[in-house]
C-alpha cells in the first residue's frame, strides 16, 4: 500500500453501501479511530505514525455496522438558502432572502431576512451569525469572568468543528458561533463552563461547583447539547 495522504478520501463498500471515509494520519494519535464529522455528516479514519492503511480500513470493516448506524442517525443538512428554516435563539426562524433590502440582515417574527444577491446570501448569513454570537458572548464571558475575580485574555469566536468551546491556560476564551442557534440557558452554561476553568483547569468536583457559581443552567444545558448538538452542526 502506499502511503496515505493527509485528508484523502477512499470509498468503501460497506454492507452493500458505497461509504466514502477520509483517511488522515495524525502524529498525535496513540491508536486507530474512526470518527463522524458532525459538520460534514462524513466518517474520518484516523491512523497513528505506525499504522498501516490496511489495519486502518480493516478497523473500519470491523466497525462497520456501528458507522453505518451512526450516519444513517446524522440529522440532515440545513444549508443556509432561502426557504429553509434554521434554528436562532433556540427558536425556529425561516431564511428569507430579499434582493431589493438595504438592511443587509436581520430578525423580525421569526424570520432572518437577508439582502443583496443570492450568490452571497450564505456568507452574509454565516457573518451575522458570528457577529450575532460575539455580541451575547463577550459581554457575558467578561461578567462571569469578574464573578470569580478573573479577567479574560482575547475571546474569540470560531468555527469550531466539535467543540463548544474552550479555555487556553493563559486565560484565552473560544467560543463556537453555532452557540447562537441555542436557547439562552444553554448558552450561557457553556460560557460559564469555559469561564469556569480559568479557575479550575479540570473536570473536578470543585470546577462544577465553580460553574453553579455562573450559572443555573448546568444540567439542562448539559442535557440539551446532549440532545440537540449534532443537529446545530449540520446547520450552515
Amino acid at each position: 500500500m502506499t502511503a496515505v495522504d493527509a485528508g484523502r478520501t477512499v470509498t468503501l463498500s460497506l454492507a452493500g453501501h458505497d461509504v466514502g471515509v477520509i483517511v488522515r494520519r495524525s502524529a498525535r494519535a496513540r491508536q486507530i479511530a474512526i470518527r463522524i464529522d458532525p459538520v460534514k455528516g462524513g466518517a474520518e479514519l484516523v491512523l497513528p505514525p505506525r499504522a498501516s492503511e490496511t489495519e486502518g480500513l480493516d478497523f473500519v470493516h470491523s466497525r462497520a455496522d456501528w458507522l453505518l448506524d451512526r450516519l444513517a442517525a446524522m440529522p440532515p443538512h440545513v444549508p443556509f438558502r432561502d426557504g429553509e428554516t434554521m434554528p436562532f435563539r433556540g427558536a425556529p426562524h425561516l431564511i428569507v432572502h430579499d434582493p431589493s433590502a438595504r438592511r443587509g440582515v436581520w430578525s423580525e417574527e421569526g424570520r432572518i431576512v437577508v439582502s443583496g444577491h443570492a450568490e452571497y446570501l450564505s456568507r452574509r448569513l454565516h457573518d451575522w451569525l458570528r457577529r450575532e454570537a460575539r455580541s451575547a458572548i463577550t459581554p457575558l464571558a467578561r461578567i462571569k469572568a469578574d464573578v470569580l475575580d478573573k479577567r479574560p485574555g482575547k475571546i474569540s469566536i470560531r468555527d469550531q468543528k466539535s467543540r463548544w468551546g474552550s479555555c487556553s491556560s493563559s486565560g484565552n476564551l473560544s467560543f463556537n458561533w453555532r452557540l447562537i442557534l441555542t436557547p439562552e440557558t444553554v448558552l450561557d452554561y457553556v460560557v460559564a463552563h469555559e469561564v469556569g476553568h480559568m479557575a479550575v483547569p479540570n473536570h473536578s468536583r470543585t470546577f462544577w461547583k465553580t460553574v453553579d457559581r455562573l450559572t443555573l443552567h448546568a444540567g439542562h444545558g448539559r442535557a440539551w447539547l446532549r440532545r440537540n448538538g449534532d443537529q446545530l452542526f449540520r446547520c450552515g
